[in-house]
Order: C-alpha cells, then structure tokens, then sequence
C-alpha cells in the first residue's frame, strides 16, 4: 500500500512567529452575538474549512479557507481597518491547526505593519466545540444539520 509523501498544504507558508495566539471563548462569542453585536460589523468570524464544513457554519463567518488564506492576510487587514473591525476570530473545527496558524499568521502582520486596535484570536476548541456545548449555540448556525455531527465529524 503506497503512503502519501505530499508536502502539507501549510509547508508553501512560513511558519506563524506567534503559534499560542490569544482565545476567545464560545461562551463570550455567544454573548456578543445574544447583545446584537454583528459579524461583519462589530467583529469577524473567520471559518477556515474548505471540504469539511458539513453540519453548518456559525451565522455570519465568512469562509476563508485556510489552504488559500495566507496571501489574502494584508487584504483582510485592510478590510478590517476600513470598516472599523477590532476583533477577528478564526475557527476550524478544533481551533488546533488551520485556526491557531491562521491567526498566528494574523497577529504576525498586524505586528509587522504595528497595527493597534484589532484582535487576532481563535474561538476555542472549533466549531465541534459549538456544536458540542448544545441548542443555545446550534441555534445561532446556518445551515445546522446534525447529522454529519452525530457520525463523529
């Protein structure tokens, strides 16, 4: 049986300087979604998955995945500044790989170019986090379906 020698996707990008970026909680997440805080407005949720993204999405990410991430970066800053966002938050399903690189690589630029006022963080523990801690969050999911979450996604 032949093995994949494929270099991982992320092996194209340099490693994030900062690899323990800051966390947001689901709980604090929540909160700012059940005050009125908008995605897309008052802050960004960033889902990272690109083929693995069955079951839903948090309402309001925006999908960004993480194999064609890196480039897009000073682009996403430039957004963000404009419209004013001071925290982004990535996710993946666990928060463990693609999320804590990608906003590794966020907090990189925004120290190279000494950006102030906008937050690079992960949400804790991914979207099977979410999904995990019950009907209060999968409530706030579009496209929720659990099927795909009860087969061990």
């Amino acid at each position: 049986m032949a093995t994949s020698t494929a270099p991982a996707w992320h092996s194209a990008y340099p490693q994030p300087r900062n690899e323990t970026p800051n966390a947001m909680t689901r709980r604090a997440v929540l909160g700012w979604l059940q005050d009125g805080q908008k995605p897309g407005v008052d802050f960004l949720l960033i889902d990272l998955r690109r083929t693995d993204h069955e079951g839903g999405t948090i309402r309001g990410s925006l999908n960004l995945p993480a194999q064609s991430l890196y480039h897009s970066l000073p682009t996403l800053l430039s957004l963000c500044q404009t419209a004013g966002i001071k925290s982004v938050i990535f996710y993946c399903g666990s928060s463990r790989g693609r999320g804590t690189r990608a906003a590794g690589w966020f907090q990189d630029l925004l120290d190279d170019t000494k950006t102030e006022g906008i937050q690079s963080a992960i949400l804790l523990d991914g979207v099977k986090g979410w999904v995990r801690a019950g009907e209060e969050y999968t409530s706030l999911m579009d496209g929720y379906d659990p099927k795909p979450w009860s087969e061990g996604k």
